[in-house]
């Protein structure tokens, strides 16, 4: 506005005054012309004296009506000119009030925005101080009991792992360290959309490593620690992760979800599932993408508490997801009115047309019945071309596998032990040989 103000000084004022100079001077010259004319008329009359006496009186005359005009004509320029300038005044001085009007609302917004990462950060503290103090009670009433003995540990896909009692001390142990040292790995896998293949979400998968840098899978490790009462501790470190890993993702792609598994013990943990509430409550804003995903056979043991504890989970905005399903005979219309949109089903049991698991319609049907129920089927463990091509056959929407990609781990620069990890980037999904 200040910048307009002085241009339309420069352009306007060298005008004015070069258009008051021309009409002075005009002026002048017509009536010096009209004076002489006059004199000279007269001088054949009266005689040249007086004719120029009278000539000289006339052009004074002149001069005072033309100095009469050129000031009332200069006081009419000037008073438009003050017109102008009021009108340029008042309208710099609202546009100075509006943006005065939007520091202060861009103020207050940094100010919110503030607030709520303080916030976010008081509330993580809070969960990391329970979470080594959850820690702390719960391994000192359960290592002691437990020898020390060396355990072999399984390298690659786990399968199921029986335990003697020594193994399951030695493996306590090993867990133990694990949690309080900070070695878990958060790998994570592609969830793609069908049949386009488009990456939709990645499912987060733990993974603890022994001192000597053995990785220990959860079917090795979750009955050990379940038994102990550490799964809590390791749902709490996983969720953390979660959490500023999904902030990292969403900042490129917002179209991008995670699915977080929680156990059937932190579902049933009267203590600890409360905090974890809060802790979703402080991070509502993630319910477009965060799916929280729990074991079948806790769900259909949850009982009224557990139900309760999912159905407060989605009211918070979080959607729900069922996996490891052995049985479709299952109430759909239920499940929705809990909050879950996605049930997991391995891709073997879908090709083989769903025989012998209690399915009520055939395979061919079943994404339908889901549909009508607000329900989405996602086909995990698929390894290969020919049962993309069934599960097409199936109307499959979305699938999981090796084939789209093995679980990969989040790559951490920086400082393992003692300190909440930095979600980095995640290392490209390939198909290792």
């Amino acid at each position: 506005m200040v910048n307009g103000l002085a241009t339309l000084k420069r352009q306007s004022l060298p005008r004015v005054c070069l258009g008051r100079s021309v009409t002075k001077l005009l002026l002048i010259l017509s009536a010096l012309f009209g004076c002489a004319t006059l004199g000279a008329a007269l001088a054949l009359f009266v005689g040249w004296p007086l004719a120029m006496t009278t000539g000289a009186l006339a052009f004074l005359f002149l001069l005072q009506v033309a100095g009469t005009y050129t000031r009332r004509t200069d006081k009419r320029i000037v008073a438009r000119e003050m017109a102008l300038l009021r009108k340029r005044n008042l309208e710099f001085e609202r546009e100075l009030g509006e943006t005065q009007s939007r520091v202060t609302d861009l103020d207050a917004q940094f100010a919110q925005a503030t607030r709520m990462r303080e916030k976010k950060i008081v509330s993580e503290l809070k969960v990391l101080e329970g979470l080594m103090r959850e820690f702390a009670g719960r391994v000192a009433l359960n290592a002691k009991a437990v020898p020390h003995e060396a355990l072999p540990l399984q390298h690659g896909p786990a399968a199921a792992y029986v335990a003697t009692l020594d193994e399951r001390g030695s493996l306590l142990e090993t867990v133990r360290n694990s949690l309080e040292q900070n070695r878990i790995d958060l790998c994570l896998q592609p969830i793609v959309s069908l049949p386009q293949r488009k990456l939709r979400y990645y499912e987060a998968l733990s993974r603890l490593r022994a001192e000597d840098g053995t990785v220990i899978m959860p079917a090795q490790y979750i009955e050990v620690a379940a038994a102990a009462g550490l799964m809590c501790v390791v749902d709490n470190l996983l969720l953390f992760r979660c959490v500023q890993i999904i902030r990292r993702l969403t900042q490129k792609n917002k179209e991008i979800g995670l699915f977080c598994n929680i156990s059937g013990e932190t579902l049933a943990d009267a203590e600890f599932f409360p905090q974890f509430l809060d802790y979703m409550q402080a991070n509502k804003d993630l319910a477009g993408q965060i799916v929280f995903e729990f074991h079948q056979e806790s769900v259909l043991h949850a009982g009224p508490a557990g139900e309760a504890n999912l159905a407060k989970l989605a009211a918070l905005g979080f959607v729900l997801s069922m996996d490891h399903v052995g049985t479709l005979g299952l109430d759909f219309a239920r499940l929705r009115a809990i909050g879950f949109r996605y049930l997991k089903v391995r891709a073997d049991i879908i090709t083989r047309g769903m025989r012998g698991i209690g399915a009520t319609v055939a395979a061919e049907d079943f994404t339908r019945l889901l549909a009508r129920h607000g329900l989405n089927l996602i086909a995990e463990h698929v390894e290969d071309e020919r049962t993309v091509v069934q599960l097409l056959d199936y109307a499959v929407d979305f699938a999981q596998g090796y084939l789209f990609g093995e679980p990969r781990a989040v790559r951490d620069d920086g400082p393992r032990a003692g300190a909440a990890p930095d979600a980095a980037a995640i290392l490209p999904f390939r198909r290792t040989a």
